[in-house]
């Protein structure tokens, strides 16, 4: 039991039809709840600290609370810096004891991210951390991520290939038409599984990461709204197409808006059915069992439907 790298979670799901979860972070209870699932379920884990993250519950917290995790449920955790947007930040997080760190250059022309990227990595493997990068820009909104559809661009696969070679990147988020938040698609969802193929003919070897692919499952959309909640309209990405997406080298799903709804549903639906109560653990309780019963839900049916994992 041990903070570790994604080095050895991917070389397995690498080709072998399942991906493993990264689910985001923020406080005890949706840790606890995340890592009860996946030892029940016996299955490889990382979990993500965002900038929202990090200013709301402190690193130092989150670092003492994942490492409690691995004490208690003996798993081996991959602790992932998400959205890292300098290099400093980056920094900081390998110097705390991060085992793997993202440095989100997307906003950047291609020669400065390559630069940025190739800085970061240099840095974190020689801190035995492994780096993920993303090239193209997800719309949509998570913590400090701001990124309007207009401003979205695909990932283009030639493009991919150089940065990885180039960068010497251990993980790659692809933009293929997911994007931050609950509203994901405004129509039919639709993802570029196309353009997924061929970045991943081009780079068979380096594992892909799914940014923005929660489902935002209708039940608990439904749900906020019955107990008072006011999210009409929100559309997630079909758990299907995620299903597709971890057949083209897709070994890295992140997962952060379905979490928010499961625990914010039961919260809702605990103030409502019992108004006289006053004390967090009677719903912070309830709460954390949904968002155990999420993330073992998106473990069986999303990740591991091969059952290879």
């Amino acid at each position: 039991m041990a903070l570790v790298t994604t080095k050895e979670m991917f070389a397995k799901a690498l080709n072998a039809d399942y991906a493993i979860g990264a689910f985001n972070v923020n406080n005890m209870e949706i840790i606890q709840g995340i890592v009860d699932a996946a030892k029940e379920e016996q299955a490889p884990l990382i979990l993500q600290v965002s900038a929202g993250a990090r200013k709301y519950a402190k690193p130092a917290y989150l670092v003492k609370l994942v490492e409690a995790a691995i004490i208690d449920t003996g798993l081996d955790i991959c602790l992932h810096l998400d959205h890292g947007e300098d290099f400093d930040i980056c920094k900081k997080c390998v110097d705390d004891g991060f085992t793997s760190v993202m440095i989100d250059g997307s906003k950047h022309p291609l020669e400065e991210n390559i630069r940025i990227t190739k800085e970061v990595v240099d840095y974190a493997h020689d801190h035995g951390v492994v780096v993920e990068a993303e090239l193209g820009k997800l719309a949509g909104i998570e913590d400090a991520v701001k990124v309007d559809a207009r401003n979205a661009t695909f990932t283009v696969p030639e493009e991919a290939a150089e940065f990885v070679a180039k960068t010497g990147v251990d993980s790659l988020a692809v933009a293929i038409g997911t994007s931050h938040g609950a509203y994901k698609f405004k129509g039919t969802p639709y993802l570029d599984f196309e353009r997924l193929k061929e970045i991943h003919a081009l780079i068979p070897e380096t594992p892909l990461v799914l940014h923005g692919a929660s489902s935002v499952l209708k039940e608990f959309v439904d749900r906020c709204n019955e107990y008072g909640g006011k999210i009409p309209g929100a559309q997630g990405v079909p758990e299907e197409m995620i299903l597709e997406a971890v057949k083209h080298g897709v070994c890295k799903v992140n997962i952060d808006t379905d979490l928010r709804l499961a625990m914010t549903a039961e919260i809702r639906r605990y103030f409502i059915e019992h108004p006289e109560d006053f004390d967090p653990r009677k719903y912070l309780g309830p709460a954390r069992n949904a968002i155990k019963g999420m993330v073992a839900h998106k473990i069986r049916n999303v990740l591991n439907a091969s059952g290879k994992m």
